[in-house]
């Protein structure tokens, strides 16, 4: 049907009043949220500053902790929120005012000179046409005063734009190959980082815990140089030797199923009940121990140094360390992390010839065994404002690392014999803080990534997308979990979607009723568990999302679940190990008390469990028949 002119400008008012009030609401909007934002600053809370003040007058007060952290939680939650909301809200107001304008131009172009000249010889409506220029004039200022409020409302966590660490680190920076015995000494400065969301968190955690201690016990000697490094071989083991032991974040395949038995189900951090031993960590870290054979490796991280160390597993005995320093393109000022994150969150990975390690500076280091430097090279330091937290997977001679941060993502495999590229594959998603899962679907290996809005598998030969599925959102920090076919994806504020596998991937079912933060999937005896933020572990029916059962715990969960000899271990961040029967009814088999904070993720190897807490590594043996070892410390 063709539309005639009287249509046409018909057509075109109601789109420029369209565009007039829509823009005229957002502005309002932005307005407001700015003014709030001045006003009650959310950074600095009055009720939470309160909330310190009794703390320190009651420092043993548990509850009041508690309310603490889950008032500093909803804060953060709320702001980062308003972020999203303000720039959005910008975009749309640019929207509506281009529209506004376009309509007015079409409507203005659908006019001839006769009208405009009988408008001209009208008296009343030139008192109109004053009006109108008058209401127009105020609604570019309110747009105006809006679009301002939306650009300095959102530049709030300027302070986390990484390009200011150093002046010379660009994106996909150029990278060299550095030998140990061609590292010079360099001095890097010590400066205290100015963190804006981590003011809150950094406040109420020096009453909640205490540092961590960087003492190292007298029976721990410091390694001495080794000036030979050994070149790693070509070789890899197979997946029956990777079985053996804990290579990765999460055990052999990064899903959190351990495949050995014989596990202790108690213990007591004070008394030392079923503890064989326990040795102070120098720096501090949330990355989960690695082992290989008698061999236990972990990191630590302050703004001084980045730290791998390498503990004999029977003894707990510090065998050696090596810093990651000196590496070209390594910032001289610490990246701004906040406090539940830090330095050195990722888990290592080993492939049994050399051992590797990447901390939230972009820094990455491979060794051999005995910790002679292999390769050194800085990734570029990631855009991240929370701090890089992925962790590390190995497939053949790959190295392969999930780098998804503010400045885009995209998947790296690089050689683990050299440090070279092998290949990168771009990612179309935002900013992400889970790890990879290698999975054997029965016709091929697949890389399992999971970000705001995909979940994805790639071959971990050629980098090559095989497949996605949108259905993330928020920050993302959670792994999947995969059993028979079927990935299992998650995210607080967001869904647990179950993902079929196959030639096109389908979600077979959702939930939203218990959703993790932090803690990764574990999918396992027909089970999907989930462990949430707040305290509450979940498990549902892993083929129709059906729910079996839920346990609250006395805190909530930054540890991943995971499966051992039957049972389910979940360890919370008050450093309580509940063991669950991995079956659809609900049984508890022991509770323990570590003694202190944990957010490391359980780890087992040949009849023994290790746990990292805040301050300590913990080695709990099934054979002490409830007494205290001779060699707990």
């Amino acid at each position: 049907m063709k539309m005639t002119l009287d249509d046409k400008k018909k057509l075109a008012r109601g789109l420029a009043w369209t565009g007039a009030v829509f823009s005229l609401v957002v502005s309002v909007m932005l307005i407001v949220n700015y003014l709030q934002l001045k006003s009650v600053d959310p950074l600095e809370s009055p009720a939470l500053k309160a909330l310190v003040e009794q703390l320190h007058q009651n420092p043993n007060d548990e509850v009041l902790k508690e309310n603490i952290r889950a008032l500093d939680f909803m804060i953060r939650k709320a702001y980062f929120t308003s972020q999203w909301q303000i720039k959005t809200g910008t975009l749309m107001l640019i929207l509506g005012v281009l529209v506004l304008i376009l309509a007015l131009r079409w409507g203005k172009s659908l006019r001839n000179e006769l009208e405009e000249l009988e408008s001209i010889n009208k008296n009343p409506f030139l008192d109109k046409r004053q009006a109108r220029l008058g209401v127009i004039y105020a609604g570019v200022g309110i747009f105006a005063l809006a679009l301002l409020s939306g650009f300095f409302s959102s530049n709030l966590l300027s302070d986390y734009d990484a390009s200011e660490l150093t002046a010379t680190t660009p994106e996909t920076p150029a990278v060299e190959i550095v030998m140990a015995q061609e590292a010079e000494a360099v001095d890097v400065p010590n400066s205290e980082p100015k963190e804006v969301e981590a003011q809150l968190e950094s406040t109420f955690e020096e009453e909640v815990q205490s540092e961590v201690k960087e003492i190292v016990k007298e029976d721990n000697p410091k390694p001495e140089k080794v000036s030979e490094p050994k070149q790693a071989t070509a070789s890899w083991p197979s997946q029956a030797e990777m079985r053996k032991q804990v290579p990765f974040f999460r055990g052999p395949d990064g899903d959190g199923v351990t495949y050995q038995k014989g596990f202790a189900k108690s213990f007591d951090g004070a008394s030392g009940e079923n503890v064989l031993w326990k040795v102070s960590v120098p720096k501090h870290g949330y990355n989960s121990p690695i082992i290989w054979d008698n061999k236990l490796f972990l990191t630590g991280a302050d703004n001084s140094a980045r730290v791998v160390y390498c503990y004999d597993k029977n003894t707990g005995k510090l065998l050696w360390e090596a810093a990651a320093d000196n590496i070209p393109g390594s910032p001289a000022t610490m990246p701004k992390v906040t406090e539940d994150t830090g330095l050195a969150a990722s888990t290592m990975a080993t492939n049994g010839n050399s051992v590797f390690a990447l901390f939230a500076t972009g820094d990455l280091i491979a060794l051999d065994l005995t910790g002679n430097r292999i390769w050194a090279k800085n990734l570029g330091v990631p855009d991240n404002h929370y701090g890089h937290s992925s962790s590390l997977i190995i497939y053949k001679d790959k190295l392969l690392i999930q780098y998804d941060t503010n400045r885009g993502g995209k998947l790296i495999a690089l050689s683990t014999a050299d440090g070279s590229q092998k290949w990168e594959t771009v990612r179309d998603v935002k900013i992400s803080w889970a790890s990879p899962v290698l999975v054997n679907t029965g016709k091929r290996e697949e890389l399992i990534l999971t970000a705001d809005p995909l979940v994805a598998g790639y071959d971990p030969e050629t980098g090559k997308e095989l497949w996605n599925v949108s259905c993330m959102m928020g920050e993302v920090g959670p792994s999947v979990g995969y059993a028979n076919g079927v990935v299992y994806a998650a995210n607080e504020y967001a869904t647990m979607a179950a993902i079929k596998l196959g030639d096109t991937p389908e979600i077979i079912w959702e939930q939203q009723e218990y959703l993790p933060e932090v803690s990764s999937i574990l999918a396992t005896n027909g089970l999907a568990v989930v462990a949430t933020s707040y305290g509450v572990i979940a498990a549902y029916d892993a083929q129709t999302g059906e729910k079996y059962w839920e346990h609250e715990a006395s805190s909530g969960f930054y540890s991943s679940p995971v499966y051992a000899d039957g049972n389910i271990y979940a360890i919370d961040m008050n450093g309580n190990l509940s063991v669950i029967k991995a079956g659809k009814e609900f049984e508890i088999v022991s509770e323990s008390k570590l003694g202190e904070k944990a957010f490391g993720t359980p780890v087992f190897s040949n009849g023994k469990m290790y746990l990292r807490g805040v301050e300590n590594l913990y080695c709990i043996g099934a054979n002490c028949n409830g007494r205290k070892s001779s060699t707990y410390k």
